[in-house]
């Protein structure tokens, strides 16, 4: 039993809302690497802002341990507002800016998701996800990067199984920063990145391999092992079907298949992929999936299940 009371869980809840858009703020004032040296005042951070206003945003994030108020007016990084520099590993800067834009955007049409099962992103954009974000490279570079948000412990769990003398297709790969760390930890295997022409250019092959353009859905390259790190999870069970058809229809025989995405745990046990799977509704129509959701979807694929944990599914072609 919970020991907050329920008048604060709400709270808590409908606040989100605000919470998105000064993260947002800060993101695009680039707060976290003002502060990379230390603390200095919302003076100086303003750069031509409300002076009033920013403090009021940060005093509000500083309430929920984003950034510290060191003295009045004069701010400083925590361990959570690092995560938000642009110089880190982590990508939770271009992340907190798709939240308080677009994805908020979209989001705030969810009644009609509700209503109709469908993506509302198409209603407030004109055009599905996958076309807007091609439509610019600008916004098509901050996803790409968004999405290595949390790569370090992907890439540790897919990195800390056995790889033989294999190819190994990272379909979906971005700029390559997991088949990179694969090849220094298993020099054996031949690498292959494999994304859309848009997303790979100007990015050089791995070690030892190659990039090769396309798209998943018209068909993937050859390869012994291909490796999903959340692709599936912005996909319905049609679409990902397709995806995992693709590989099928191009594997070598008994390939595996590896993929990085969350397993919902039943009840009520708090998990934020049960939020996150709201977000791949109303941007995508894609979904997070269930241990019973992600057998019944390889089972349709043609795959056999080796191994499932939550943040990784293995299977094999049949």
């Amino acid at each position: 039993m919970s020991a907050v009371p329920p008048e604060a869980q709400l709270w808590s809840l409908m606040r989100g809302a605000m919470a998105a858009q000064a993260l947002r703020v800060v993101a695009e004032l680039r707060i976290a690497d003002q502060l990379a040296q230390g603390a200095r005042t919302v003076d100086e951070l303003a750069a031509g802002h409300d002076v009033d206003v920013l403090h009021r945003v940060l005093r509000a994030l500083a309430s929920d341990g984003v950034f510290a108020e060191e003295e009045p007016g004069a701010f400083r990084n925590t361990p959570a507002s690092e995560l938000l520099r642009t110089d880190g590993e982590q990508r939770w800067t271009e992340f907190a800016l798709q939240f308080g834009g677009e994805w908020y955007d979209a989001f705030a049409r969810f009644p009609d998701a509700v209503e109709k099962g469908e993506p509302t992103f198409p209603l407030v954009f004109g055009a599905d996800f996958e076309t807007w974000l091609r439509d610019d490279p600008a916004r098509l570079d901050i996803f790409s990067r968004s999405m290595e948000m949390g790569a370090a412990e992907r890439i540790s769990r897919v990195a800390d199984l056995t790889f033989d003398d294999e190819v190994v297709v990272d379909v979906g790969g971005g700029t390559g920063l997991m088949l990179a760390e694969l090849k220094r930890r298993h020099p054996g295997i031949r690498p292959v990145l494999f994304d859309l022409p848009e997303v790979l250019e100007g990015v050089g092959a791995p070690e030892g391999g190659e990039v090769v353009a396309g798209d998943f859905f018209d068909g993937v390259p050859t390869g012994d092992v291909y490796v999903l790190s959340r692709i599936l999870h912005g996909l319905d069970n049609d679409r990902a079907a397709a995806v995992l058809a693709s590989i099928r229809n191009a594997a070598n025989p008994g390939a595996r298949v590896l993929i990085l995405d969350a397993v919902i745990p039943p009840g009520d046990e708090p998990h934020g992929g049960k939020w996150l799977d709201l977000l791949m509704l109303v941007v995508a129509g894609g979904r997070e999936r269930t241990e019973g959701e992600w057998k019944e979807l390889l089972g349709r694929s043609d795959l056999n299940l080796l191994a499932l944990e939550d943040g990784l599914i293995q299977a094999r072609c049949r």
